[in-house]
């Protein structure tokens, strides 16, 4: 079953905006370079207005573990979600400080040894993302042979979720500027991605029983 996540959430309208469309998770992006950046302060709150029932994912770029550690502890987010350049180590070193907290890692895809990689992670589950902001998919003909359930991220769409659904079956996908108008949340393109990601995954399903 697919799930669904929209990540950047900043806003405490985000936050309403989620309630009502109901995804499987949130993220929160804990990265000063990004505009959809926020502080512990705001996490803490945001959190408290989201469902219950909706994970939070917290998306670090090559952060300190304490800071991760202290927001898992806190309970601001349940899941944490790498975007750097953080090594095995890093990942395993993370894990015997926030045991029992999954831990996923993104990486950028550009030729099938980036799948192979990303596939030989240490990570509990692994992200395939165009990785550059741009809000445009990377080629997913790459996608071939994967021997482990990954995300997919990048470039993703009301038009595209369909396709990606019905052609991967991802664990998950992972949705951000394709649900924004002028950079922020809108509150129609999150509740028609949301349904459009069930309905997708619906057809698909009933295909699968049928053969």
């Amino acid at each position: 079953m697919t799930k669904i996540k929209i990540c950047g959430i900043y806003r405490l309208c985000d936050a309403d905006f989620i309630n009502e469309a109901m995804p499987d998770y949130a993220g929160f992006v804990f990265y000063e370079k990004s505009h959809r950046n926020v502080t512990v302060q705001q996490a803490e709150v945001l959190r408290k207005k989201i469902h219950p029932s909706i994970s939070v994912v917290g998306v670090f770029v090559n952060a300190e573990q304490e800071q991760i550690a202290t927001l898992c502890h806190k309970g601001v987010i349940q899941i944490v979600q790498l975007h750097g350049g953080e090594s095995a180590e890093y990942i395993n070193q993370l894990k015997l400080r926030i045991p029992g907290v999954p831990i996923w890692q993104a990486f950028r895809v550009r030729a099938v040894e980036d799948l192979r990689k990303a596939e030989k992670s240490t990570a509990d589950l692994i992200l395939l993302d165009n990785g550059y902001g741009t809000g445009e998919a990377f080629d997913w003909s790459l996608i071939t042979g994967m021997t482990r359930p990954f995300v997919l991220a990048g470039g993703l769409t009301l038009q595209n979720i369909p396709q990606a659904i019905a052609r991967f079956a991802p664990f998950m996908v992972d949705i951000s500027s394709g649900v924004e108008t002028e950079k922020q949340k809108d509150r129609e393109k999150i509740i028609a991605a949301v349904t459009a990601a069930r309905e997708a995954e619906e057809f698909h399903w009933a295909n699968q029983t049928k053969e």
